[in-house]
């Protein structure tokens, strides 16, 4: 009985189902090993030789593997498609060796399929092969490449720029795009321009719209009319004249169908339509994947297999129509740059079911396959054609000219299916005209000037970064999802409203990565890079010339950089920024004088949570701004004064803070108050007037005598606002929280009194016992119930003993179990492990300790936190 050895237990699960009890099938949990996290593991010296070590999580995996074995001498390898699912049988089948569990005469043989199907296993059982070593050395060349440049680059940053985390090879290259793309915006001028609309009828009696195209017999650029008094002539000439009707021009077009997912194009549709982020997505397709429903999701191929093609059209004829089917197969070709179409695209595996005919419960995997589906089945649908539309209207002098445009919708084709988002919404001039004729004379109703202002470039969504990163050949469909997440979780960007925006920690990096490392955070390099490992991937490149070629020039930029000081580097820096730092002023003084005092020179500077800009005179002067300029988010501003002290509003580590006075050497710590969080009852930063900021001021609050001795506060602390007392003689105080920001100041001494005696009452509670907010479940993976709860830091995850606080960008209402499953993986992946004791000789003719259970780590973790992190 062969022993077949996939990721994860539930695609073991499905693939169980097919083969039957002729086969053990076991999962592995993702990787079985990886370099482990210190210097060394790579070693340059030696010819870029690597260390590999076996995780504690993975050691029961391997002898569950190792324990088959001994019964059934047969090995299939049967992992992903790709070169992650090539790494990790190679990891396998090296460390089985190891172990001795694979023999000299123990068959090993390598299958692939690019589906969970039993047609698709079957055949795969009829055409074993030998793991692929190309794959496995541009594996081995790219973890090489990632550790070298997040554990030499990583520690100069620690050491230079306090509050840097890290830096990885193609993160550090997204977060350029991020940052770039925010300093155009800052940088960009708007240009005013006018346009001129008119509300026309014809002598039937139907209106419709036509705009300025046309004055004093020239044609009108867009800034043509660039004030409001040219714009006001504009429409004077149009109402002090006649107009007909000069021409009619109607003209066939077509629009095709999108050509069928492969990873990017999926994250960027659902980010577009149900702004699910990438790995939310590809979380979802994962799970769709293992079920048998979709075919392999980790992709940049967009071609179909010639079975799917047929079963894509026998669907569209039985559900549409033949007038929906076109006479031949539609052919895609992948279009991307270093794109290595090595998978077909994302598809359904049964093209008749669509996503109500499956019982699929999670929200997520069904809005994902109900994509998947219909964006199938419409790439291989007849064109939708239209009818546009041009009428020309103008007066008899020829000095004024109009212009109508409109668009119906002749045949649907595969619109009736589907259409595909976009990432900006343009003006198609899909409206429907009236019936005109060329000479029939047109009435004005309205004619009507409106202001318009250049706009910056939109800021990347998740969906657009993807675009673009596979548009430069930045990254590799398996990594998209985990580079974006990353560079959130460093808290390098934050996502608001769906866009990317880089936080000023991130830009200081940035700043110093393109000061200093250049040619490594360059796309070009990057993408040829990239085209490097691809031929690697192909045995065209010996994969330790790559390293060796990569390496000799890096290792001289570390050094150069390691021997410079915090000081240096923030000079360079602040010169090479002067011109985003200080910016002309209206007024023509000087703008790196400091606002505040009027004497200190301004300077960039450094802290935990990135770079800012501050007054030399500190401590004297505390005027500190953000790098992103005057008026940005955090920057620090005077509410008013009350009682002679200045009231502060100024953003910290932790968020916004109110604070009466300043910093001054008689009073090093003036008195703070932070913003009550949006859950208690707060308001946004911009929200805060000088009345609320002395209200927070004013706490603690007094609330008074308890009959039994003791005062009764209230006040706002790190986990929300709460009422306090202690009795005389006790040790410590009662705590008692209040869920809303406003009871702390409405609540009195009666009720005081009545929440405190049921809190000593139920000791170790809150008011009431602690419920669930939402019950999620079994553990898909693990078992045991999956829960929604609400804590001290907000609402959390929790399952057993793990407890995962939620993103607020997540809807506690509406969350999954995908997404419950891999915050819980994130949560078990940072636990640190339980640090080992020093061997000791073992005492003569004493009886050996009892072994250490292992750490229980749950199933996801083990499965998406080991796809490898291309850092």
């Amino acid at each position: 009985m062969p022993v077949v050895v996939v990721e994860s237990p539930a695609k073991a699960k499905t693939i169980n189902k097919y083969l039957g009890s002729n086969y053990t099938v076991l999962a592995s949990y993702g990787h079985v090993r990886d370099l482990p996290a210190k210097n060394g593991s790579v070693d340059t010296e030696d010819d870029f030789s690597m260390i590999w070590e076996v995780g504690n999580d993975s050691r029961k995996h391997v002898k569950a593997i190792a324990d088959a074995l001994k019964e059934d001498n047969e090995l299939i390898l049967a992992t992903d498609p790709d070169r992650e699912g090539e790494a990790i049988s190679w990891h396998l089948q090296e460390t089985l060796t190891k172990r001795r569990s694979i023999k000299k005469d123990t068959p090993v043989s390598r299958v692939v399929f690019n589906a969970i199907t039993k047609s698709a296993i079957t055949e795969a059982m009829k055409n074993p092969r030998q793991v692929d070593a190309p794959l496995v050395e541009a594996y081995l060349a790219r973890r090489a490449l990632d550790y070298l440049v997040g554990f030499k680059l990583s520690p100069v940053l620690w050491r230079k720029l306090p509050g840097a985390r890290s830096a990885g090879r193609v993160q550090s290259v997204c977060l350029r795009l991020i940052v770039e793309r925010e300093t155009e915006i800052e940088a960009f001028d708007a240009k005013e321009y006018w346009t001129v609309k008119a509300l026309l009828t014809n002598p039937r009696g139907q209106d419709f719209e036509a705009r300025l195209v046309t004055l004093a017999g020239d044609k009108l650029d867009k800034f043509d009319l660039g004030d409001q008094t040219k714009a006001e002539l504009a429409v004077a000439a149009v109402q002090s004249r006649d107009l007909s009707v000069t021409s009619v021009e109607a003209k066939p077009a077509t629009r095709n169908p999108a050509a069928p997912f492969m990873t990017s194009t999926l994250q960027q549709e659902a980010s577009r339509k149900f702004s699910m982020g990438a790995r939310q997505t590809m979380s979802a397709a994962q799970r769709l994947y293992e079920a048998g429903y979709i075919t392999y999701m980790r992709t940049d191929g967009i071609d179909m297999a010639p079975e799917a093609v047929t079963a894509a059209r026998d669907a569209i004829g039985t559900k549409f129509g033949d007038s929906y089917l076109p006479k031949s197969p539609r052919i895609y070709k992948n279009k991307a740059k270093n794109a290595q179409e090595a998978h077909e695209c994302i598809r359904p595996t049964d093209m008749m079911k669509s996503a109500d005919d499956l019982s699929i419960k999670d929200a997520d995997q069904h809005k994902v396959y109900d994509l998947i589906y219909k964006r199938t089945i419409a790439s291989q649908m007849e064109s939708a054609r239209f009818e546009r539309t041009t009428v020309e209207i103008g007066s008899a002098d020829g000095q004024v000219g109009l212009r109508a445009s409109g668009q119906v919708v002749m045949f649907d084709g595969f619109m009736k299916v589907y259409e595909e988002g976009r990432d900006d919404v343009v003006d198609d001039d899909d409206k429907r005209l009236p019936a005109l004729s060329q000479g029939e004379p047109t009435a004005k109703k309205t004619v009507t000037p409106e202001q318009h202002h250049t706009q910056p470039p939109p800021r990347y969504t998740e969906a657009t970064l993807v675009k673009k990163m596979e548009e430069l050949g930045i990254g590799r469909p398996s990594t998209y999802a985990s580079v974006i997440t990353t560079i959130q979780d460093r808290e390098y960007v934050r996502k608001d409203k769906n866009r990317l925006f880089p936080e000023d920690k991130g830009r200081i990096v940035t700043i110093f990565l393109m000061n200093f490392f250049r040619k490594y955070v360059g796309y070009e390099f990057t993408a040829n890079l990239e085209s490097e490992l691809d031929e690697v991937s192909a045995g065209d490149r010996d994969y330790k010339t790559v390293l060796h070629g990569f390496w000799s020039d890096f290792h001289k930029a570390i050094d150069e950089t390691s021997d410079l000081r915090i000081s240096e580097v923030l000079d360079i820096l602040d010169d090479a920024l002067a011109p985003q730092l200080y910016p002309p002023r209206d007024d023509g003084t000087d703008p790196r004088v400091c606002p505040k005092c009027g004497n200190g020179s301004l300077h960039l500077k450094t802290s935990r949570t990135g770079g800012f800009v501050g007054c030399g005179n500190y401590p004297e002067c505390t005027y500190t701004r953000p790098i992103a300029g005057e008026g940005a988010d955090g920057e620090e501003r005077v509410l008013g004064e009350d009682a002679g002290d200045e009231i502060h509003l100024k953003s910290g580590r932790y968020g916004p803070y109110v604070q009466r006075g300043d910093v001054t050497p008689e009073n090093k710590k003036p008195k703070r108050t932070s913003l009550p969080q949006a859950r208690h009852g707060g308001w946004e930063k911009d929200a805060t007037t000088l009345e609320l900021a002395v209200q927070l001021l004013s706490l603690p609050r007094n609330v008074g005598e308890h009959p039994d001795g003791g005062r009764i506060s209230a006040n706002l602390g790190r986990f929300g606002p709460y009422l306090m007392h202690k009795l005389p003689g006790d040790e410590k105080p009662v705590y008692v929280n209040f869920k809303q920001y406003n009871e702390m100041f409405e609540v009195g001494m009666n009720h005081a009194v009545e929440l405190l005696a049921h809190k000593r009452a139920n000791p170790g509670r809150g008011r009431t016992a602690a419920k669930a907010l939402k019950e999620m479940g079994e553990h898909p993976d693990e078992g045991g119930p999956v829960n929604v709860m609400d804590g001290k830091f907000g609402p959390y995850v929790k399952w057993g003993k793990v407890n995962a606080t939620i993103p607020k960008d997540i809807d506690v209402a509406n969350i999954t179990m995908d997404q419950a499953v891999a915050l819980i993986a994130e949560k078990t992946a940072k636990k640190k492990p339980a640090r080992k004791a020093a061997a000791k000789k073992p005492a003569a003719k004493k009886k050996a300790p009892a072994k250490k259970p292992a750490t229980k780590k749950t199933a996801a973790k083990k499965t998406a936190a080991k796809k490898t992190d291309e850092a």
